[in-house]
């Protein structure tokens, strides 16, 4: 060998020892990704773009499930409600700015309805958004997002990456749930650190939500409160669903006997259909009871802030109410009882106090409740069974009712106006966790979003029931079901318009009325363009099959179900909240 080639071999053989030698590296994007992980998060809900392209193709290559939306509200909704589902916070992550904006709308709902989501988003440097020199998509996330969620927080160094991602998800669910901000400039996924340090700086969160037990005296003065009851009531609100404390809340409504309300979100906690249920009876019992007991339900509007004639005669009653957040207390109305803890240790104390001293609510009062209820039912079941074509709201809800009950596994996401009120009170939902809607502000836009994370989170069979106006605000989701071949079924109700697709243009010109669509509008063409099935209906009888067919086959499908254009009322049942002039009558 020559003395040229021995010195190249030599020169080879020592570059490969100092690669050996060499510390091995990681960097921002890898630490988030073994940060989620390491917490058990493993579904990312997402838009990609600058910067976060990267670190979502490698959270994929990492064997973490990638679903990305057309829309960056939706893929928030989507994290909002599988953090409702499985008491984890789901994670949107989005671009900077418009993307961050879009996310931040699902981010602030999620607060408002105590959903533990976290939401991520690249942002521009520092540097340049301080001094406004007009950086890529530049923009003071931070601040923005602050007062529209729980906690906001920024990491501007990947050896913060850990203790910041425990901070996001401890925030996410501790105490009140609810959403959180995590702000990642891209600087910080380059960034470069020791492969060693960076897994040592990593942190699994413990006990993020340690039990709370209210005071002895708490407990039993609520306890007193409910034994000397006449008319007591149990109503559950979403945190009760939320809670996971199945078993406990069943166990104390039988073996308490007291007659039971349960809010939209609730529903399924205990079967519709149990004797103890007073959902066909709510009128005659928010009015009557003289003791409610609110287990994870909110006196807000959706209760009429616990006053005003729904709930009779001004005084008449006395509320206990189970609640992590003290602040939530005496909010609307005086609560004589309050009970302040998690829900599971909360009903556990309680049923271990009916256990020792039962309680035996008088007959009267649940024959009383009873008789409405079978009272109420008998004179809707004929609604339910019309088969006119076309359809109207009752006989449509009555042919989705029969496919819930012999599927009762199945998940139900619901939006709307008509379509949302009438089916919260006509499909009996028989498990906890499976009835999706809108929530404390009765928002419109969540159905696609939630019914994919709906599939993504349960595996199950997901049946989303729309209204025309409502679906269009996320509609575009369709293409995501198909492309990830969803088990979802939706169902439009179509009658033309906003409530009715009957308004007109008080001036008689050219434009349409703007609460009135496309007349005969075929949105299952929509479904069968990305590849899903596509089915037009036009009585109850056709839906029924049409669902039972889709909720079957678990092949993603469009129903598009006519409704009389002329079903409908204005807003709702909420028609008092719209605003309409004294002084100058509009056509209805």
């Amino acid at each position: 060998m020559s003395t040229a080639a021995a010195t190249i071999t030599k020169n080879q053989a020592t570059e490969a020892s100092v690669v050996e030698d060499a510390p091995a590296l990681t960097d921002g994007f890898q630490l988030v990704i073994d940060a989620l992980k390491l917490n058990d998060i493993h579904n990312l809900y997402v838009v990609p773009g600058i910067p976060i392209s990267d670190l979502l193709r490698m959270a994929q290559a990492e064997g973490m499930r990638v679903v990305s939306f057309r829309h960056e509200q939706n893929a928030g909704n989507a994290a909002a409600i599988a953090g409702f589902m499985t008491k984890k916070p789901g994670v949107c992550m989005t671009v900077s700015a418009p993307g961050f904006l879009n996310g931040l709308t699902a981010l602030a709902n999620a607060t408002t309805n105590c959903f533990p989501m976290i939401l991520i988003s690249g942002s521009s440097e520092r540097e340049i958004v301080d001094l406004q020199q007009g950086d890529y998509e530049e923009m003071d996330q931070l601040a923005i997002a602050k007062p529209l969620c729980k906690a906001a927080f920024r990491i501007l160094h990947a050896q913060d990456i850990g203790i910041g991602v425990a901070r996001a998800i401890r925030a996410a669910v501790s105490g009140r749930p609810g959403g959180v901000y995590l702000d990642l400039p891209a600087k910080l996924f380059s960034q470069v650190m020791d492969a060693a340090e960076g897994a040592k700086s990593l942190v699994k969160v413990v006990d993020p939500t340690p039990a709370q037990y209210p005071s002895t005296e708490a407990v039993d003065r609520a306890l007193d409160l409910l034994k000397g009851a006449k008319r007591p009531l149990v109503i559950f609100g979403k945190g009760a669903a939320y809670a996971q404390a199945d078993e406990t809340i069943r166990s104390f409504v039988e073996k308490s006997g007291i007659p039971f309300l349960q809010m939209s979100m609730a529903k399924g906690l205990l079967p519709d259909t149990h004797p103890q249920s007073a959902g066909a009876a709510r009128s005659l019992v928010l009015q009557e009871a003289d003791v409610v007991m609110l287990v994870g339900a909110r006196l807000n509007w959706l209760l009429s802030h616990g006053k005003g004639k729904t709930w009779g005669k001004p005084g008449s009653k006395k509320f206990i109410q189970i609640d992590i957040e003290p602040k939530e207390m005496d909010s609307n109305v005086e609560i004589h009882a309050p009970l302040v803890g998690d829900i599971a240790s909360v009903m556990e104390v309680l049923l271990k106090g009916i256990e020792g001293s039962p309680l035996t609510p008088p007959t009267d009062w649940m024959a009383t409740v009873a008789a409405r209820r079978e009272q109420n039912i008998a004179k809707m079941a004929p609604k339910l069974m019309s088969n006119a074509s076309p359809m109207n709201f009752h006989g449509a809800l009555g042919a989705l009712r029969r496919v819930i009950k012999e599927r009762p596994d199945a998940l139900l996401v619901n939006e709307g106006a008509n379509t949302l009120d009438l089916a919260r009170g006509i499909i009996d939902m028989y498990e906890p966790r499976k009835r999706l809607d809108v929530g404390t502000w009765g928002v419109m836009g969540v159905g696609m979003g939630y019914a994919v994370a709906a599939a993504i989170e349960s595996g199950k069979p997901v049946l989303a029931v729309e209204g025309d106006s409502a679906f269009g605000f996320s509609g575009m989701e369709v293409e995501t079901i198909c492309r990830y071949n969803l088990p979802v079924c939706i169902v439009i109700f179509n009658n033309n318009g906003i409530y009715r697709g009957t308004d007109v243009n008080p001036t008689g010109g050219a434009d349409p009325s703007p609460m009135v669509f496309v007349p005969d509008s075929r949105y299952d063409k929509m479904m069968e363009a990305f590849g899903g099935v596509g089915v037009h209906v036009t009585n109850p009888d056709e839906l029924y099959r049409a669902v039972s067919e889709a909720m079957d086959s678990g092949r993603p499908t469009l129903i598009n179900a006519v409704i009389d254009p002329a079903a409908g009322t204005e807003s709702g049942n909420i028609g008092s909240l719209n605003p309409t002039s004294s002084v100058r009558k509009m056509p209805s």
